[in-house]
């Protein structure tokens, strides 16, 4: 079912980055283009509001991924990864999300979920059930069936890779697999240097 979105709706947009992150890693060996999701999601309506929930860990490469997010004018919240004995590791913002986007959905007409995670199908029936329209936008090879069905709008972005996508491991940003081994190149044939005249 298609929706109509008006320029004049307000939109609040929640981003579960490592959803995004390890569905473009895992799918195609790539990096999410939030730029890109950002433009689809709010589709030239009025932005109230954007929000990435993201899990730090102690790389370098964070502080520029934060303040690319910044400049796109997404606001980031971290929490810290949590590493228990034994090693068990645990990060998540599902929680935190939930909240922000009740709290929010009050106060404008569409909220944009970018994210697959199926836990998430409460909110959306919630959020729905209190007059708000919930659009979803994510990579459907990886998503919750349920979370797409519940949504009034689902945006695949595995329709058109290219657009939402960073870079890939060996250029395959085009959805092949990318664990298939490089076609052998014929050996090539050396030149003998000609004999010189004396």
């Amino acid at each position: 079912m298609a929706i109509i979105k008006q320029k004049e709706q307000r939109v609040a947009m929640f981003i579960d980055a490592q959803n995004l992150y390890h569905s473009a890693r895992n799918l195609y060996g790539a990096k999410v283009n939030f730029g890109a999701v950002l433009k689809e999601a709010v589709a030239g309506r009025h932005l109230v509001r954007a929000i990435a929930y993201v899990i730090t860990t102690e790389g370098e490469e964070e502080k520029s991924f934060f303040e690319a997010l910044n400049s796109l004018g997404i606001e980031t919240k971290t929490k810290d990864l949590q590493i228990f004995f034994g090693g068990a590791k645990k990060a998540d913002w599902d929680v935190g999300l939930a909240v922000d986007a009740i709290r929010l959905g009050s106060k404008v007409d569409a909220v944009v979920l970018a994210s697959g995670d199926g836990d998430f199908v409460p909110l959306v029936e919630y959020l729905k059930f209190m007059g708000t329209q919930v659009e979803v936008i994510t990579f459907g090879r990886s998503a919750s069936g349920k979370l797409r069905e519940v949504c009034d709008d689902f945006i695949d972005m595995c329709d058109d890779q290219r657009k939402y996508l960073l870079g890939s491991r060996g250029g395959n940003i085009g959805g092949g697999n990318p664990r298939r081994p490089a076609r052998k190149q014929a050996p090539r044939l050396r030149k003998e240097n000609p004999p010189k005249n004396e």
